[in-house]
């Protein structure tokens, strides 16, 4: 019993290791900050540009305005549990080469401490790295920095995200028990499955 307490002990002591203090959880890039109404920064985003997600149609996302430092941006909020409150901050930095990165980098490291992962791939064609954060009030917290120069998928040039993760799920579950999406009922409801009159790897190779 007494050496399984003491395992128990380390395992907790590992997990809250890989966690940064709570007095060193960030929470705003640039004048954004999360958890905050987006009103409080109505003169920084464009709010024509407001589109739900896909495949979170509970969060909404608007583009920023032109910001000194910055080329472009997307601040996410929720709709359903709190809306309004900012959940998560995307950010591209004006500057784009990998000298700035490397920089930046050091600048994260040197605030933050090492990264809890590597978020990349194995070539470094795309460079990410996270930490993970739990705040003074229990918030879960994720930082995202990033270099990308060919991958379509992801920004191109240098950016860095973060992310209120517990915000997120709870916008989700207020979602889910609203069902105030149709759509979500569609996607939720019995289908049949459609014969495309193909056999073999025709079903599966492109042509």
């Amino acid at each position: 019993m007494k050496k399984r307490l003491i395992f128990v002990t380390i395992l907790a002591f590992v997990w809250v290791a890989g966690i940064c203090l709570a007095s060193e959880a960030p929470h705003q890039v640039s004048v954004f900050v999360l958890n905050r109404d987006l009103a409080d920064f109505k003169d920084f985003v464009i709010m024509e540009t407001a589109l739900p997600i896909r495949y979170m149609e509970h969060i909404e996302e608007v583009e920023i305005k032109p910001i000194k430092g910055l080329k472009s941006g997307y601040i996410a909020y929720a709709t359903c549990a709190a809306p309004g409150r900012i959940v998560r901050i995307k950010l591209k930095y004006q500057k784009s080469g990998k000298k700035f990165f490397e920089d930046l980098l050091k600048q994260f490291k040197k605030k933050y401490g090492e990264p809890n992962e590597y978020r990349g791939d194995a070539f470094r064609i795309f460079i990410a790295w996270k930490w993970s954060f739990i705040d003074k009030d229990g918030n879960r917290i994720s930082m995202t920095l990033q270099h990308n120069v060919q991958d379509p998928e992801e920004k191109m040039g240098n950016a860095v995200k973060l992310t209120m993760s517990n915000l997120v799920e709870e916008d989700r579950n207020c979602y889910k028990l609203k069902a105030l999406d149709p759509r979500e009922k569609l996607r939720q409801g019995d289908r049949k499955v459609v014969d495309p009159g193909l056999t073999g790897w025709d079903l599966y190779v492109p042509r």
